[in-house]
C-alpha cells in the first residue's frame, strides 16, 4: 500500500515538474488526416516582454504518414496588428523510412522548432498574439498541394520559458 501512494507521488511530482516551464500548450486533434484547406489557430495572451520564450510546433503522426518531409506555412499575428509569415520545412523521417519522433507506438510526438532555437526569443509585445499553422505538402512534380495529409492525428503549438 505504501509503495503505491509513494509511486502515485512520485508520478505526480515528475508530470508536474516536466511541464513546469510551459506556458501555452496546445492541441488539435485531425482524427482522419488534416485537409489542405483548415488552418489551425490558437490565441494567447503575452505579459512579459523580458523573458526568453521557446515557441514550438508539436505534430502527433501514424505510421502512415506518407512523407519523409512536412511543410507548414505558420503566420504569428502580433498585438499590433503586425503578422510574420513562415514557410517551414521539417524532416519527419529517416533515409530509410521510419519515422524520426519520440513514442514507442505506431504514434511518434515531433516537437519542432518555430522560435527560440537559434537565437533567444523575447516577445516584443503585451497583449493577444495569434499563431495559424496550415500545411503545405505536396506529391513530387505536383503543383497542387495534398488535399487531405494523412497519418497527422494531431497538431499542436507550445511556448516555453528558458
Amino acid at each position: 500500500m505504501y509503495k503505491q501512494v509513494a509511486l502515485l507521488i512520485l508520478w505526480g511530482i515528475l508530470l508536474t515538474s516536466c511541464h513546469q516551464n510551459t506556458t501555452f500548450d496546445r492541441y488539435t486533434a485531425v482524427p482522419n488526416g488534416w485537409p489542405k484547406k483548415q488552418t489551425i489557430r490558437y490565441q494567447f495572451n503575452i505579459t512579459d516582454t523580458i523573458q526568453n520564450f521557446d515557441l514550438f510546433l508539436n505534430i502527433r503522426t501514424t505510421e502512415s504518414y506518407p512523407f519523409s518531409n512536412l511543410f507548414l506555412i505558420v503566420n504569428m499575428h502580433y498585438p499590433d496588428g503586425q503578422i510574420q509569415k513562415d514557410t517551414l520545412e521539417f524532416l519527419m523521417a529517416n533515409p530509410d523510412g521510419t519515422m524520426l519522433g519520440h513514442g514507442y507506438t505506431t504514434t511518434k510526438e515531433h516537437k519542432l522548432w518555430y522560435r527560440g532555437h537559434r537565437k533567444p526569443f523575447i516577445f516584443p509585445q503585451t497583449g493577444p498574439y495569434e499563431i495559424t499553422i496550415a500545411h503545405a505538402n505536396r506529391e513530387l512534380g505536383q503543383i497542387d498541394g495534398v488535399e487531405l495529409l494523412n497519418g497527422v492525428i494531431d497538431v499542436g503549438f507550445s511556448i516555453e520559458s528558458k
